[in-house]
């Protein structure tokens, strides 16, 4: 069977050996489990994966599952009766019924209660699910391909993930390398998100330096592809001349492959950024502490907002650790 892969980017082995794989899978049922660290392009494999398959004309539905409060979930998975919790003033479909025929995608599947893993379960043995508040099983028709950045079988070791529900996911694993496995396929990411992003600004193409790409390739891109896509986007906006040069790079690109990063003075700034200064706080009469509280709080709920809340993603966007994350999001009270 010839194979799309739609909008995924790569020639590397590893890559080309999961396009092979994946040719074999698609046509089938089989359910399908992907994992690889965040960033990596999951949903584009999962979609291609869809668009390969006999069931290519029905409809491909994602949920993320540790974007949706763990109250919410199963009334988005399953659908809910009308009067079944407050606010229930009609019935509604769930995302498996909407699925029906076609594939869901059941994203960061390692973020999911064990309570809910048990229903995931039953549709997955016996094709059948009750919507919340509801009294019969409903039949359904679907493709399940569920993925993680967890280590699912170090999860089930404690006890945090059901062991039959890993073994029945598990039936074709699939495995995204990161980004800095992937060799040569990081200059042609790079430069496709520079079309893209250039295209859309309505400016002349961006181009790399061979210095600028030695040094791309030499960062490890901890945040993978949707850190270099996020890069791209920034020096489309950024960059000043027709090609990006070493000075147009982060220090900690610069750093970590073994330069100096230029020296800046105090009063320097990087292009299209300003600094705040004494007068911004006396005029909006801020002390420092009430200046940067907000500044923070404005930053954690952006990153928030462009991880469609996974503390993972949001964590890696802003350079912290998860837990120094949820550290931040409880001193504000804010909601789990």
């Amino acid at each position: 069977m010839s194979f799309s892969a739609g909008t995924m980017i790569g020639n590397c082995q590893g890559l080309r050996d999961l396009f092979k794989v994946i040719a074999k899978v698609a046509p089938t049922d089989s359910t399908v489990l992907v994992t690889g660290e965040s960033g990596t392009g999951k949903e584009l494999l999962v979609r291609a994966l869809h668009s390969n398959s006999l069931r290519k004309d029905k409809p491909f539905v994602p949920i993320n599952c540790g974007a949706i409060p763990k109250e919410l979930l199963e009334s988005e998975l399953f659908g809910h009766e009308k009067g079944a919790f407050t606010h229930a003033i009609r019935s509604r479909p769930g995302r498996f019924e909407l699925a029906d025929g076609g594939t869901i995608f059941l994203d960061e599947i390692g973020e999911m209660e064990l309570s809910l893993q048990v229903k995931i379960l039953r549709v997955l043995q016996e094709k059948e699910f009750e919507r919340v508040g509801g009294a019969g099983a409903k039949k359904v028709d679907v493709r399940i391909v569920a993925a993680t950045n967890r280590d699912l079988e170090e999860e089930v070791r404690t006890g945090r993930f059901r062991e039959d529900l890993f073994y029945r996911l598990n039936v074709i694993p699939l495995h995204l390398p990161p980004l800095r496995d992937r060799g040569n396929d990081v200059l042609l990411l790079a430069e496709s998100f520079l079309r893209r992003f250039c295209d859309k600004k309505n400016r002349a193409l961006l181009t790399l330096t061979p210095k600028a790409r030695e040094l791309l390739l030499g960062y490890s891109w901890p945040g993978n592809v949707r850190e270099l896509e996020n890069f791209m986007e920034r020096l489309s906006i950024l960059c000043d001349n027709d090609a990006v040069t070493v000075d147009d790079l982060p220090e900690k690109i610069l750093r970590e492959v073994g330069m100096d990063p230029p020296k800046r003075t105090a009063e320097a700034a990087p292009a299209g950024f300003v600094w705040p200064m004494i007068k911004d706080l006396r005029d909006n009469n801020m002390g420092l502490k009430d200046f940067l509280d907000i500044v923070e709080e404005r930053l954690l709920r952006e990153a928030l907002d462009m991880s469609s809340g996974v503390k993972n993603q949001a964590a890696e966007i802003l350079g912290i650790k998860r837990t120094t994350l949820i550290e931040k999001l409880k001193k504000r009270q804010w909601e789990e």
